[in-house]
């Protein structure tokens, strides 16, 4: 067998597009992506590198726009573009705005960049130079590569186009605002400067595998290319052609749904799935190694993408929907986004996933599920113990195994219900990333669970004040520094407030502090912790001790501690 032949050859612009080359993009490819804040920052650059003189564009230090790779035979100008997409498609945008602004002589010069004319009589069509894949293909030949379609941008309704589309729109609007500000002659040298001093390297080769190859050496190290369009290519790429759309559309609508971020990390989750341990390499490996998605694309996509992707989908956005305890389930999904940790989430969605239609099975595992995750961020578990937990978590959950026994990974140890109402009942304030969760827990479950809170800010503060005046109120109840050490920070001390006040006022007298700080404009707390304290004439170390043992005792039936 011969070696695969691999080419890389660089090209100005009026090179790349040209007859040479006619770009498509396959169908496993991600949609167009790019902002306004990578298209801004390519025009920036591209301005910057011309520079202000009058020197000939020749002179000019040529400017380097990075690399593509292709699918393409030598003797062919057909090229699949597998790492690029991006970049063509933001120069074609800046070629058609430039078309739109130069001098009359010059307009057909960037037509020709832009596609190869057909001819009417004969029925032929244009030759685009790029075409983008199928759901966008129209829109860009119509709005960007033909002419009079930059014009026709502004009339367009946004809130009918797809995010891709928005973006081709909000970027070529960007190159024209931009570009105006440029005298005649900066744009026309920029035109010259464009297709003659910018160069890309093309990376060809006549073989699928190996244009991947080289797609993931250029992502792993550090180009704009995520996990997940790594994985679309390798995942997507080798499927038959009669069913390539039908999965790339489930894989793309699947990420419009997640969103592009969420989506990259439901990959994470389902590695750890799979491996039950901590990352010990990089996603992408571990990924290849243990899920093995390429072996059977279809099946992954049908019964393990798709399937976690609607569970996680469901979890984050609390939109859980059945006849029975819908509510119920969604107030737990609540409660488990409000960890500060993600860990929870693999064994969260796989139960979800294989139990979608068993709502009183679901409510009874995310109960212990919330109060496991609660647990092990209340008392500090570090990222080795979450991972460990979970991982046995997943795997019982995965034999069908009693999720409710004593030594189950869902059920808490004597041990660990103590440590966890160690922390409770000490210096709460102090362990700043577990006082707020803890307090709103505590305070919806004072309101009997119908608090909902969509405060932009809530705070923890104080009733006895951290510094109280040496001739205040607080002295006489609390004359020693070690009586005042002992309470200040404990839950009894602790209530929420809803917005910043005056920070002065934290040190008011108990009565004028009451009137100013802990109520609003209306006179009342939105928060019961903080309305209990109104009812109080005083604030003794009684008060705080009575108030501690009841807290504490509403945590206990909580948690189950």
């Amino acid at each position: 067998m011969s070696a695969v032949k691999i080419q890389a050859t660089e090209y100005p612009l009026q090179r790349v597009f040209s007859k040479e080359f006619a770009f498509s993009i396959p169908l496993y490819q991600r949609p167009y992506a790019w902002t306004n804040e990578q298209a801004g920052e390519l025009i920036e650059d591209l301005i910057a590198a011309l520079g202000d003189g009058n020197e000939s564009i020749d002179e000019i230090n040529p400017y380097f726009l990075g690399s593509i790779v292709l699918i393409k035979k030598e003797d062919q100008p057909d090229a699949q573009v597998v790492d690029g997409q991006q970049r063509l498609s933001t120069l074609t945008i800046l070629l058609a705005v430039l078309r739109t602004l130069v001098q009359p002589q010059y307009v057909n010069t960037f037509t020709k960049l832009l596609y190869e004319e057909g001819d009417i009589f004969l029925n032929e069509p244009n030759c685009y130079r790029l075409t983008l894949a199928k759901r966008d293909a129209a829109f860009f030949q119509e709005y960007i590569q033909n002419e009079g379609g930059i014009a026709k941008l502004n009339d367009l309704n946004s809130t009918a186009l797809s995010d891709s589309q928005k973006n081709l729109k909000e970027n070529a609007l960007l190159f024209l605002k931009r570009l105006e500000q440029l005298s005649e002659t900066q744009r026309d040298r920029l035109a010259h400067f464009i297709i003659k001093q910018c160069f890309l390297v093309t990376v060809s080769t006549r073989d699928l595998d190996s244009a991947y190859r080289i797609f993931s050496v250029l992502n792993e190290r550090g180009l704009d290319l995520s996990l997940t369009d790594i994985l679309k290519a390798e995942i997507i790429g080798p499927i038959p052609e009669a069913q390539k759309q039908a999965y790339t559309t489930k894989w793309e609508d699947t990420q419009d749904n997640l969103g592009r971020e969420t989506f990259q990390d439901l990959f994470a989750h389902i590695r750890m799935i799979y491996r039950k341990a901590k990352l010990g390499s990089s996603v992408l490996k571990e990924f290849r190694i243990h899920v093995c998605p390429a072996d059977n694309p279809q099946q992954f996509i049908d019964k393990t993408l798709c399937p976690l992707a609607d569970a996680l989908n469901v979890i984050k956005t609390a939109t859980y929907q059945s006849d029975k305890h819908a509510e119920e389930v969604n107030k737990l999904f609540k409660q488990l986004n409000r960890i500060d940790n993600s860990d929870w989430i693999p064994p969260a969605i796989l139960y979800l996933s294989r139990n979608h239609n068993h709502p009183e099975r679901l409510v009874q595992f995310f109960t212990d599920l919330d109060r496991l995750a609660a647990g092990l961020m209340i008392r500090r578990a570090n990222i080795n113990e979450r991972i460990e937990r979970y991982g046995r978590l997943i795997a019982v959950i995965e034999s069908g195994g009693n999720l409710y026994t004593p030594t189950s990974p869902l059920h808490m140890t004597s041990e660990e219900k103590n440590n966890i109402l160690k922390m409770l009942d000490g210096d709460l304030y102090l362990t700043q990333k577990i006082r707020l969760y803890v307090l709103l827990r505590l305070d919806a479950a004072l309101s009997e669970g119908e608090a909902s809170y969509n405060f932009s800010i809530i705070t923890v503060e104080h009733v006895l004040p951290q510094n109280p005046a040496s001739n205040s109120i607080w002295m006489k109840w609390f004359p020693s520094p070690e009586e005042r050490e002992r309470y200040v920070h404990r839950i009894g001390n602790l209530v929420l407030l809803s917005s910043g006040k005056n920070s002065q006022a934290k040190n008011y007298d108990f009565a004028l502090k009451k009137q100013k700080y802990f109520t609003t404009k209306t006179g009342v707390s939105p928060f019961a912790l903080t309305t209990q304290v109104l009812n109080e004439q005083e604030w003794t170390p009684k008060v705080i001790e009575r108030r501690q043992k009841e807290l504490i005792g509403v945590l206990k039936k909580v948690w189950r501690l």
